[in-house]
């Protein structure tokens, strides 16, 4: 039987469809990013998240276009994201290195582009570059990521596109509620980054009671209730068993007293926020170096030839 959470997207507001479930290779080297998304697109999975930032934009491409051969599929078939590198910010920065991350990707556009984070006093002129590759076709949609309120108050002040997604820390133990609501008001689609909520969440013994109600993980039980909150996900593994269990969630329905109780660990406790992140106010303040070096394998895989 075909796993419907795969399957299903939901309408941006611009009108393109995005999966609601896929995978992300955040802190995945080169290496482990190809090879967990040839897992995944083998098992169903049609999107994949990545930035530059992680580094890994070249094992990414390398394992997009071995797994397109491998599973007979066309480009079409897969809805990849990635992100404007807070080094990059900048109008003309964002449109000078936008190509390079395409190359990388052994790609000729995204579907969707996001900024990384607000960096500030560039933010803004990042999203007109944005525009501008989108009205150009390059990217299919563009959002933002770790966007707060302001932030998107400043984006929508320049009457312009709004973004369509809003990819945020979004877990059990941090559900942006007052976030949430504005973004629902501006139709923004909010996108889950960290959904598992790491060992505090999946050690949770509330939500361990649901999980063996159910027969299945805590893992399973949280990404369930991003479902049911209407929030797009995409949690990260390089194992195959657990990409395949991290989808088997659409056998089962929490109910309405079981989603209260997980809305009830709501902590609105943030593990990163841009404030007291080093790159929030650039690389030329904070001396932050380009991730992307920090992978040895990088430039391997952007020369790594596909065999057919």
């Amino acid at each position: 039987m075909a796993n419907t959470i795969l399957q299903e997207t939901t309408k941006l507001s611009n009108g393109v469809e995005m999966p609601v479930f896929g995978l992300g290779v955040w802190k995945s080297s080169n290496k482990e990013a190809a090879e967990s998304v040839q897992t995944a697109i083998k098992n169903g999975y049609r999107m994949i998240d990545t930035a530059k930032q992680y580094g890994n934009e070249a094992g990414v491409g390398y394992g997009i276009q071995k797994a397109l051969v491998d599973n007979h599929l066309n480009r079409k078939d897969l809805f990849v994201t990635t992100k404007i590198f807070n080094g990059d910010q900048g109008y003309l920065s964002t449109l000078r290195n936008f190509d390079k991350q395409l190359e990388a990707l052994r790609l000729t556009y995204a579907d969707l582009l996001l900024i990384h984070w607000p960096v500030e006093g560039k933010y803004e002129d990042t999203w007109t570059a944005m525009e501008k590759l989108y009205k150009e076709g390059k990217v299919r949609a563009i959002g933002v990521s770790n966007f707060d309120e302001k932030n998107l108050d400043d984006i929508e002040k320049m009457h312009r596109l709004m973004p369509v997604v809003n990819q945020m820390e979004f877990n059990p133990l941090i559900q942006e509620e007052h976030l949430f609501n504005k973004m629902n008001g501006l139709g923004v689609a909010m996108e889950a980054w960290s959904p598992l909520g790491g060992g505090e969440a999946l050690s949770n013994p509330d939500i361990q009671a649901i999980a063996d109600k159910h027969g299945k993980s805590t893992a399973q039980v949280i990404l369930r209730f991003d479902y049911q909150m209407g929030v797009i996900t995409i949690p990260k593994s390089a194992h195959e068993e657990r990409i395949i269990a991290n989808s088997q969630i659409d056998d089962f329905a929490l109910s309405e007293d079981e989603m209260a109780t997980i809305k009830g660990l709501n902590k609105e406790q943030r593990s990163i926020w841009h404030q007291d992140f080093a790159w929030h106010k650039g690389s030329e303040e904070t001396g932050v170096k380009d991730e992307v070096s920090s992978w040895p394998d990088y430039d391997e895989y952007l020369e790594k030839k596909i065999t057919y």
